[in-house]
């Protein structure tokens, strides 16, 4: 497999010890008498937003959990709070030295996710409906890719997993397994899976296909596992990484010619609105996935709406 980046790291860039918090203002109630464990709501969450420094852990600026966190912000007149930018790699850095200290912490999060496997976390209730219902992540193909290459596109269309298939591939890379390595072993233990993708389509003799992906763990999982699954009936397979606009682009302009990482409706869905006429949608490759702000299970705290002053 040809790829224009040897190996994407899943612990690189510097940890930020970022965290999220509740302004401890006056809450508007009037009695004197203490919460039953002593200590009032409003003191709860002074402490709480003392701790968390007022700031939600993000990942890349463009991408769409950022611009729903944004909106959480607003929409939940969480005023003080800074969403910081990062990457996801310094996300979970930043997670695991937190909770290795068990402090407080809340970072934009999504699943699939191999973090939800290693940690005991759990996803702040969001009753406004801003991150809004379930995603699916779908497959998309630049325009003409059926007659060019109908083999790879028919693998394409077919090509359908669940978030523990995805699951198994993100973990083993977390614990130090090569990426195409982790997903070559995936192929080689699900053949049956895999042979309802592949069934009934002819081999081919080294054409060339460039796969693009943003560069998350579960599109570092997926895109590295069907670029196996290509070369298996002969096709060369490129790789490319990019950032999320640029991933959308490369479809529609024709320099990528499929990607199986587009999570609709939200988390891609401007690049989708900006793009739909240049791109043809396979459908769901993965359906249940989810984005929120994420908590480690022993912070005291259970909706977006516990953050407020």
């Amino acid at each position: 497999m040809k790829k224009n980046w040897k190996h994407i790291s899943l612990a690189i860039g510097v940890a930020f010890s970022l965290t999220l918090a509740a302004c401890g203002s006056e809450n508007g109630d009037t009695t004197d008498e203490p919460a039953e464990n002593g200590q009032d709501s409003t003191e709860e969450t002074a402490a709480v937003g003392e701790a968390l420094n007022y700031t939600i852990t993000g990942i890349d600026a463009g991408a769409g959990v950022m611009a729903a966190a944004q909106s959480a912000l607003e929409e939940y007149e969480l005023d003080e709070y800074e969403l910081q930018a990062s990457s996801d790699a310094a996300m979970t850095s930043a997670l695991n030295e937190a909770i290795n200290n068990e402090e407080a912490i809340v970072v934009t999060g999504w699943n699939p996710h191999w973090k939800f496997s290693k940690y005991d976390l759990k996803y702040l209730d969001d009753p406004h409906g801003v991150f809004g219902d379930a995603e699916n992540i779908h497959t998309m193909t630049r325009l003409g890719l059926e007659e060019d290459m109908p083999e790879a596109y028919q693998v394409l269309d077919n090509f359908y997993w669940t978030e523990d298939d995805m699951g198994e591939i993100m973990v083993a890379i977390n614990e130090g397994q090569d990426a195409e390595e982790a997903a070559a072993e995936w192929v080689e233990n699900n053949q049956d899976k895999v042979a309802e993708w592949t069934d009934g389509v002819d081999s081919v003799d080294g054409e060339t296909i460039v796969l693009a992906l943003v560069a998350w763990d579960s599109e570092i999982a997926s895109t590295n596992m069907i670029a196996n699954v290509l070369e298996s009936i002969g096709y060369n397979v490129e790789i490319s990484p990019m950032e999320g606009g640029y991933m959308w682009a490369a479809i529609a302009n024709g320099e990528a010619d499929a990607m199986v990482a587009a999570w609709l409706p939200a988390t891609h869905g401007a690049y989708f609105e900006d793009y739909q006429d240049d791109v043809i949608d396979l459908g769901a490759n993965l359906e249940g996935a989810k984005i929120g702000l994420v908590v480690p299970a022993y912070m005291d705290i259970d909706s977006i709406e516990d953050l407020k002053e």
